[in-house]
């Protein structure tokens, strides 16, 4: 296959030189040859936004780095997902839109220099002005979306819809092997509407700081491999979405069949997460073989009111984590992304059950060990019209930090204020919930405490925290439990703890 260096068009290393013809040249004339692949040699050059085209890699060697640019100026207006709307905003840094057959392979680096991005972010928090050029033709191209203007998207009023580092829109055949992906302006990587994507020992990182940093975005993608990558990212490591609330529904395409494996996870908000973004619906996932070391959670999934659809079919296996505030989040009932104006999406009442409320069910989690955890050992909150549903718990070991000057905290963002400080595991609104063979050992209180669950299955669910014979298993206003195995026998009367509403007990 043909073979094309990017300084045979003229791109120069080490000068500061913008690049951006140079490589763009590059692309588009292996692009008219039929494809082939598009080489960086050893060294940095500077470019602004480049497109791929189809039957194209971009092979970047050993020692090499694609900088780019950070003049706003310097990136077109361009269709694209941002935040899980269907808009117009900055053009992404390394960009291919209805494309075929495409990679990005090789031990090089994108380097999305991202600081000046950041920073704008930062002085929209504060609740300052901001506008350029760049975003009066943003807001001129979205003239016609009003959608996200009542949600706490900080950027939507002033129109910086920061890009990501790379995303592919509209694309199969996909591949990002091995390269180094850092400082992107937004999300790190994002694929949106693709097929058959395989991302294989790529090393995402951003700084701890950066505004929505995440690593890793899917996003109403079918037919996903992920494996032997590397993240340390400012927010949730690997996320899977399909669109948000009306205009996700309107295109309504799951995030589907997606396997992540033999993956480390040190920092960030999440290891893997699911949602909130999730308005297509996400099934068919697996996550296997995987180290999470210091992100705040570990597995997290997280819808609301206004999201609808599904998340469910999801398959957890064989996972090692440590320093984390919350090993398992499960939450219907996330209060960030809802709309101002309506009071009811958190409200604890029962609201009747429409397009918009989220079905969260069918998720197995199994052989994970979990130590120094600081907040809880877990976290399960439906809602009171659409419990999460069918939720297995297997052979998990989960330790809660002794150290009491360790912070705990939120474990997950419900409607209210939840913190916990070395606890076990929350359960709210679920139906058909069992733990087989799960140890914790808390700092404080009940291994589990269970609130309006219904049919739950308990069998050998222990509590070892050391010097005393804790209650393992506290409920109120559930019905329909099932406890065997030794520690009940042996602990009947100390074991479990019922308050107000009459529990049935098998």
């Amino acid at each position: 296959m043909s073979r094309y260096d990017i300084t045979s068009y003229g791109a120069i290393k080490n000068t500061g030189a913008d690049n951006t013809a140079a490589i763009q040249q590059a692309l588009d004339t292996c692009s008219s040859n039929g494809g082939g692949t598009v080489y960086v040699p050893a060294g940095e050059f500077k470019t602004g936004p480049i497109e791929l085209h189809s039957n194209t890699t971009l092979y970047l060697e050993t020692g090499s780095v694609l900088s780019f640019l950070d003049d706003f100026n310097e990136y077109p207006i361009v269709k694209t997902r941002w935040s899980g709307y269907v808009c117009h905003g900055f053009m992404p840094l390394v960009f291919g839109q209805n494309v075929s057959n495409v990679a990005i392979k090789g031990d090089g680096v994108l380097d999305g220099n991202g600081q000046k991005w950041w920073e704008v972010n930062r002085r929209l928090r504060k609740g300052e002005h901001y506008e350029c050029e760049k975003t009066l033709e943003i807001k001129q191209a979205n003239s016609d979306f009003t959608e996200p203007a009542d949600t706490n998207l900080v950027e939507w009023p002033s129109q910086f819809l920061r890009p990501p580092l790379v995303q592919f829109y509209h694309a199969r055949h996909v591949t990002i092997n091995g390269v180094t992906v850092r400082n992107s302006p937004f999300w790190n990587t994002h694929l949106v509407f693709c097929e058959d994507v395989s991302i294989h020992q790529v090393h995402f990182q951003n700084p701890s700081d950066t505004p929505n940093g995440d690593g890793l975005d899917i996003d109403s993608c079918l037919n996903v491999r992920i494996s032997d990558c590397h993240f340390d990212v400012g927010d949730d490591c690997v996320v899977l979405k399909s669109g948000i609330n009306e205009d996700g529904r309107k295109y309504n395409t799951p995030t589907k069949n997606v396997t992540i494996t033999n993956c480390t996870m040190h920092h960030g908000h999440g290891g893997v997460v699911f949602g909130s973004e999730n308005s297509g619906g996400i099934e068919n996932v697996t996550v296997s073989n995987c180290v999470f070391d210091g992100t705040d959670r570990g597995i997290r999934i997280k819808t609301n009111r206004e999201r609808g659809s599904y998340i469910r079919n999801i398959l957890v296996n064989n996972i090692w984590m440590d320093d984390v505030l919350c090993p398992i989040a499960i939450n219907s009932f996330y209060r960030h992304g809802v709309s101002r104006s309506n009071p009811h999406l958190l409200d604890a009442k029962t609201i009747p059950v429409t397009e918009k409320t989220p079905v969260v069910e069918k998720i197995r989690i199994s052989n994970v060990t979990a130590r120094n955890c600081s907040a809880a050992a877990g976290f399960i909150y439906g809602l009171p019209e659409m419990p999460i549903k069918e939720v297995a718990i297997d052979h998990v070991t989960i330790e809660m930090t002794d150290d009491e000057t360790i912070p705990g905290g939120e474990p997950d963002m419900v409607r209210e204020v939840i913190e916990m400080e070395g606890e076990g595991i929350f359960a709210k609104y679920v139906r058909n919930l069992s733990l087989h063979h799960v140890r914790i050992k808390t700092r404080k209180g009940p291994a589990l405490v269970l609130d309006e669950a219904e049919d739950v299955s308990l069998e050998q669910v222990s509590n070892e925290r050391d010097g005393e014979e804790p209650v393992v298993v506290a409920t109120e206003n559930c019905d329909k439990i099932e406890i065997i195995g030794t520690q009940y026998n042996k602990r009947k009367d100390h074991y479990l703890s019922i308050n107000r509403k009459e529990v049935n007990i098998k």
